[in-house]
């Protein structure tokens, strides 16, 4: 029997490189922020702060984010927010003070907010329940492929043009991939190539092909509703995943502010070399996150419960992650690239929980409890990069890589005593 078409895995494609232009334009300020300290008299604790700025907004807006997300037809909504984004980045290649810093890098949060539920939105329409792990685990790899590989690019650019061609020349790089986004994306039933087998294929897995395409009288009835706000906090399972993203995301956020610092200030490194440096422990990330989609979903295939399956990946990730404590007591950079780059690897494994709103959401609120996941993992975007600029206003690092692997435990901890079983919450009506 032929397998069905697969347009999925162009839009697959699509939302990789999606990714792909949300953290470019989110990780250039930490290689530009190493020069960008000095040009604009910012010191450790000011440079934590617009590190932090990002988030402020990012976190905060995810539940109305989120909620736009359910409101709003996915392909048009996403192109705006991401030419907006886009332009912001380009305007940070013109600001002259810490103030205008931090305005717009609140900008670039608050037009990003809204990306990660409409991400989750777009591959649950599009892929059934035993390759969605798989699917989420592919595009949610582009953001340590940016790590892994714009680092180097990034310091070319920094060297030739100045930290503020950098910003200029990756926000126009970004607007024009939100033209592409809006050309190419539709969602499946409007999609006008994607063939009937497909679709079945993809509704009889458990995708959620008729959850409501974006027609307008669908869109007419979309409204923001408080006992769907209610929904997104009363379950334990639900606070399970949302602390866990929060302990999660503590360790990325080091990865996307402070570590070519902390490579640059604490290790010694030259700018060249800690460009090259910070390439390697992404890459471990990026081979943690293909893993751990790869097993999860063939556990699945396999009739291993979704429970375990789930969070196998994720319960030994959070553990790695804590190696990153394994740094403060080498003096060899080998050695600390080593322990970094198992940390991200477990940061890898672990970056699979948005199949969890995928599987227990509400369906009705998908894009709204991803929004709360979101904001909640991200209020370590507003605190970890303020933590870590005072525990190491005096250059040492060490208390906050402390700080980090303590809590990576605790996320270990919420999976495995909160989480409970992985399935659908149907809401009492």
């Amino acid at each position: 029997m032929p397998l069905p078409a697969r347009k999925r895995f162009i839009v697959l494609a699509l939302l990789f490189g999606c990714v792909w232009i949300n953290y470019m334009n989110r990780t250039n300020i930490s290689i530009a922020g190493t020069t960008m300290r000095d040009d604009l008299g910012i010191d450790m604790i000011k440079m934590g702060l617009v590190y932090s700025a990002f988030s402020w907004t990012y976190g905060w807006l995810q539940i109305p984010g989120g909620a736009l997300v359910d409101i709003f037809r996915t392909r048009p909504f996403y192109a705006i927010i991401m030419f907006l984004w886009s332009a912001v980045t380009v305007l940070q290649g013109f600001a002259n003070s810490l103030f205008s810093l931090i305005g717009l890098r609140l900008s670039l949060g608050l037009f990003q907010a809204p990306s990660y539920p409409a991400h989750n939105k777009m591959v649950t329409r599009w892929f059934p329940t035993d390759e969605r792990a798989s699917a989420i685990a592919v595009y949610t790899s582009a953001q340590f492929v940016v790590l892994a590989l714009m680092p180097p690019i990034f310091v070319f650019l920094l060297n030739t043009v100045t930290w503020r061609g950098l910003f200029i020349i990756t926000g126009a790089i970004s607007i024009l991939a939100s033209l592409a986004m809006y050309l190419i994306y539709r969602d499946p039933k409007d999609h006008k190539s994607v063939s009937q087998e497909e679709l079945d294929h993809i509704r009889s897995g458990g995708g959620l092909v008729d959850d409501g395409a974006d027609s307008e009288a669908e869109q007419e009835k979309a409204k923001f509703n408080w006992a769907d706000l209610l929904e997104a906090f009363k379950y334990r399972k639900l606070w399970g995943v949302y602390i866990g993203q929060f302990c999660l995301g503590s360790l990325f956020v080091f990865f996307l502010t402070w570590f070519p610092s902390y490579l640059k200030d604490t290790r010694g490194l030259t700018l060249q070399s800690m460009g090259w440096w910070a390439t390697i422990p992404p890459i471990g990330a990026f081979c943690g996150v293909l893993l751990s989609g790869y097993i999860s979903d063939k556990l699945v295939k396999k009739g291993v419960s979704a429970s375990a399956a789930r969070k196998l990946p994720v319960l030994c990730g959070m553990i790695l992650g804590s190696s990153i404590i394994g740094a403060n007591y080498t003096d060899s950079t080998g050695m600390v690239i080593v322990f970094m780059t198992i940390a991200l690897f477990g940061n890898g494994l672990a970056s699979i929980a948005w199949v969890f709103i995928s599987s227990i959401a509400p369906i009705r609120c998908m894009g709204l409890v991803g929004g709360v996941f979101n904001f909640i993992g991200n209020l370590a975007g507003i605190s970890l990069p303020i933590i870590i600029g005072i525990l190491a206003r005096d250059g040492n690092f060490e208390p906050g890589l402390i700080y980090i692997a303590i809590v990576s435990i605790i996320g270990f901890c919420s999976y495995l005593f909160l989480v409970g079983k992985v399935e659908r919450i149907e809401p009492k009506s």
